[in-house]
């Protein structure tokens, strides 16, 4: 692809949203709709979900009828992100036969047959939130896909559970967990290199002054969740697996594709013991791999179901 400025975040994260469809772990899905199914009927169910992005898994909880009668609140740091959240969802909804009706500034009351959703979209970040939300407000259901490797978990998780009522659930998805592969090799000690390099950038990723991230938070989630006093009642990975077919890559993956490489090369610029004219070749490589339709993509990930005591 050509320069930097044409990958949009917001449109990665719709390309995003096929990939992790298939991704999802449908046995820890299932667990999740049966625990709620127990819910008594006669109160909505609450749900926060942090990082929400563009409302992808709102959307997806709408399609797979994850939800019944619910008031769902949707958070994320980054203002276009809900903008364009506030705008799809309604749109994606009707798609789907509810009726909409808008009730506020981004926020709309979805409405079809005996599943009635109210979703609101806010800007915020999710530990101001919780500083300022824990033991005022508490929730039913947590919700954070491909969030929680952005941040340190152990100090994390007291704040996200202080967020949920006692006895709520948490659903953490495409939790990622040591490994992205590129197939076919360019260059096999090349690209352990440059996986290994990727990895370490996480691992030492710094944002406002505290560590935020782990290249291997899925294996470490089972510790730090016991650590932190809740249950797991499922696990299961959830490996993004992209690849082309006999129509080429589905949806806008092959722009995931481009952009997921991009991510890795730019993460790497500089990089102490790093070649960066081999890396450049090898970006520029994996870029024309996606144009001819032969990169296979995978990363290990890890989803979670649990409840707080």
């Amino acid at each position: 692809m050509s320069p930097s400025s044409h990958y949009s975040f917001t449109r990665y994260l719709a390309a995003k949203k096929t990939v992790d469809d298939r991704a999802l772990n449908r046995h820890v899905w299932q667990s999740l709709k049966r625990c709620l199914d127990e819910k008594p009927v006669a109160d909505p169910l609450k749900v926060l979900e942090i990082g929400a992005g563009i409302g992808t898994m709102v959307e997806r909880a709408l399609e797979w009828r994850l939800l019944g009668n619910a008031q769902y609140l949707a958070l994320d740091s980054m203002p276009e992100n809900i903008v364009e959240a506030a705008s799809r969802v309604p749109r994606f909804a009707k798609g789907l036969g509810f009726r909409v009706e808008d009730t506020g500034t981004a926020e709309s009351s979805l409405i079809r047959e005996d599943c009635h959703v109210t979703v609101r979209f806010e800007t915020a970040d999710v530990f101001d939130f919780a500083a300022k939300e824990a033991h005022r407000r508490a929730w039913d259901l947590l919700i954070a896909n491909a969030f929680l490797d952005l941040v340190d978990v152990p100090s994390s998780l007291p704040q996200l559970f202080s967020l949920l009522k006692p006895g709520g659930l948490f659903y953490f998805t495409i939790t990622f967990d040591g490994a992205t592969i590129f197939q076919p090799d360019i260059d096999s000690k090349l690209d352990a290199k440059i996986e290994a390099l990727y990895h370490d950038t996480m691992d030492k990723r710094i944002v406002s002054g505290r560590p935020s991230g782990d290249s291997r938070t899925g294996r470490h989630f089972f510790q730090h969740a016991r650590a932190a006093g809740a249950q797991l009642l499922d696990a299961g990975s959830s490996d993004w697996v992209v690849h082309s077919g006999p129509d080429g890559y589905p949806a806008d993956e092959a722009f995931f594709l481009h952009f997921i490489i991009h991510t890795v090369a730019s993460g790497l610029e500089g990089v102490p013991g790093l070649d960066q004219e081999k890396l450049t070749s090898w970006a520029h490589q994996r870029h024309e791999q996606v144009n001819r339709g032969t990169l296979v993509y995978i990363a290990h990930q890890m989803d979670f179901l649990g409840r707080v005591p």
